[in-house]
């Protein structure tokens, strides 16, 4: 049940991620709210999707409600878990929580900088990140996927941004 989460959510952050904040701030309270019971807790993997369906509710409601201040959240702990997957894919330890924290700060500065660059990027970046993890590609297969997943994720989302653009004219 969690790959298909994983694979849903993965996909929809992958093309969609800038026009649907409010799916890029509830991906990133799933994903801090699974992250955080398995962490803590060992039960079973159904008390982590309940804990992230939580979670990722309740920090969608935020991004509905307190826009800017949500995708900053957001952006953090997006930032943070990317950088943290991508280490991990890489061979560093993945419990190494100083990914979180500079991926974190780098998510933060990068949405506020740039919003809709950054949703674009951070989106395309997490969810090319999921999807990568949630297939257990091996290296140097998961590099390269997650390489052409990025690009990918970075164009849909870019002509869907300009296409935007052209309707408004």
């Amino acid at each position: 049940m969690l790959f298909m989460i994983n694979l849903l959510l993965g996909i929809g952050l992958l093309v969609a991620g800038r026009k649907l904040f409010w799916l890029f701030v509830g991906a990133a309270g799933f994903f801090t709210g699974v992250d955080l019971s398995t962490r803590f807790f060992q039960g079973p993997e159904v008390l982590s999707i309940v804990v992230g369906i939580v979670v990722g509710i309740l920090f969608a409601l935020l991004a509905i409600g307190l826009r800017a201040i949500a995708i900053g959240v957001a952006g953090f702990f997006l930032g943070g878990a990317a950088l943290l997957s991508l280490a991990g894919s890489l061979g560093f330890e993945r419990g190494d929580f100083i990914f979180w924290i500079v991926g974190g700060i780098l998510g933060v500065i990068f949405i506020s900088a740039f919003f809709d660059w950054a949703l674009i990027g951070i989106s395309s970046f997490a969810g090319a990140s999921i999807l990568v993890q949630t297939l257990s590609l091996e290296r140097p297969i998961a590099g390269i996927a997650f390489i052409v997943l990025l690009i990918v994720g970075i164009v849909i989302q870019f002509a869907d941004k300009n296409r935007g653009k052209r309707d408004d004219d």
